[in-house]
């Protein structure tokens, strides 16, 4: 394959943000053009088992590409020709911010993994969205809002709904970003009584701007969580999340964790604070998302990511009780072409299983 054995070692030279701003600037570039990126597009297509409805969302296949690689909005357009079933772009946040100094972004190439510690660096919501309205994807498009980092946590949700207010039109659903390890006390806004208040002031202006708007309903609100979270605490934002009639479940972000790492201590110590996606995610990521499902018996839609590289990841995540995969440093490390081979190896394992659709082999590992 020509990005492993010649792109990739070529690009895995560069600094980890300099790869990914080249990466980024070039897809937008060579994808722009609608008739390159209508050949792509085509070539790219590996889901020959229809489209899939999720929270009131048609998506061409189950495979998406998650916030963090996008965060502007500025490539989506070219990205949604590799195949994916639906982009996610953000964090965004109501301001323009540079996010943490860097260095900021660490491969651990032995793991398959990275750590970030970006710090929602990004253009500010109304810039992204101006973005996104000049280059549309041909794809569901999430846009995932956070939390500015030079306001506290007693004012996030006046900041959120800023964010929320000015990505409103262009997104086909909102995922709510609570979840990031490197915007400091963020994670504080999964404890009870403040999600609820963030949760409910959201759905209320979502109600309110779908009425505006004239729209048939409310746009579907996701929920990202972390992975570093103990049964108890899963549990009660569930109870929050079904309380708010969010339509989903984000499972999960990075994590703080630094267990069972190939790495050296040393390498590891010296990236420093972040959170670790890619490979050593997986397992914790799909126990998340089994318990969600059981803890909701399967009536809350889940969007399973972390650790996703092959379809046999994607068929692990599944099979625990997602709806939908998404992957980011999968794309990383295997290619552009990562989507489709994921869809044509899952639709092989969904026939060989004896399931007609995704939708048949939901939880299964469970039952």
């Amino acid at each position: 394959m020509i990005y492993r054995s010649l792109l990739r070692p070529l690009l895995f030279r560069l600094s980890p943000e300099t790869a990914h701003e080249l990466a980024l600037s070039s897809l937008s570039f060579f994808l722009g053009a609608t008739p390159i990126r209508k050949v792509v597009a085509a070539r790219q297509r590996g889901w020959p088992l229809g489209p899939l409805e999720r929270f009131g969302l048609e998506f061409a296949n189950p495979i998406g590409l998650a916030a963090g690689f996008d965060k502007n909005g500025t490539a989506a357009q070219g990205l949604s020709a590799l195949g994916f079933g639906f982009i996610e772009v953000g964090t965004v946040t109501s301001e323009p911010q540079s996010g943490n100094e860097k260095p900021r972004l660490f491969r651990l190439a032995s793991d398959h993994a990275l750590i970030n510690r970006l710090g929602f660096n990004n253009c500010g919501a109304p810039q992204l969205a101006e973005n996104v309205r000049r280059h549309r994807p041909d794809c569901v498009l999430g846009v995932n809002i956070g939390k500015s980092r030079r306001v506290a946590i007693a004012d996030a949700t006046a900041d959120y709904l800023a964010s929320f207010t000015a990505v409103y039109d262009v997104a086909d659903y909102l995922a709510i970003n609570v979840s990031s390890p490197n915007t400091p006390n963020l994670r504080e806004l999964q404890r009870r009584e403040l999600l609820e208040e963030l949760l409910a002031a959201l759905q209320k202006r979502n109600d309110e701007l779908a009425k505006d708007k004239s729209l048939y309903q409310r746009k579907p609100l996701l929920l990202k969580i972390a992975p570093d979270l103990s049964e108890a605490e899963l549990e009660e934002i569930i109870e929050v999340a079904l309380g708010a009639n969010v339509a989903g479940i984000i499972a999960t972000n990075t994590t703080v964790s630094r267990d069972n790492l190939r790495a050296s201590p040393a390498y590891v110590q010296a990236c420093g604070e972040g959170g670790l996606s890619g490979a050593p995610l997986r397992r914790r990521s799909n126990e998340v998302i089994s318990l969600i499902h059981r803890l909701t018996r399967g009536q809350l839609p889940i969007i399973g990511v972390g650790g996703v590289f092959t379809a046999a990841d994607a068929w692990e995540k599944i099979c625990a009780g997602a709806s939908l995969v998404q992957l980011y440093t999968g794309f990383i490390y295997e290619g552009p072409s990562v989507a489709k081979t994921i869809n044509e190896g899952l639709a092989d394992i969904l026939r060989r299983e004896g399931f007609k659709s995704p939708d048949d082999a939901i939880g299964c590992s469970d039952r």
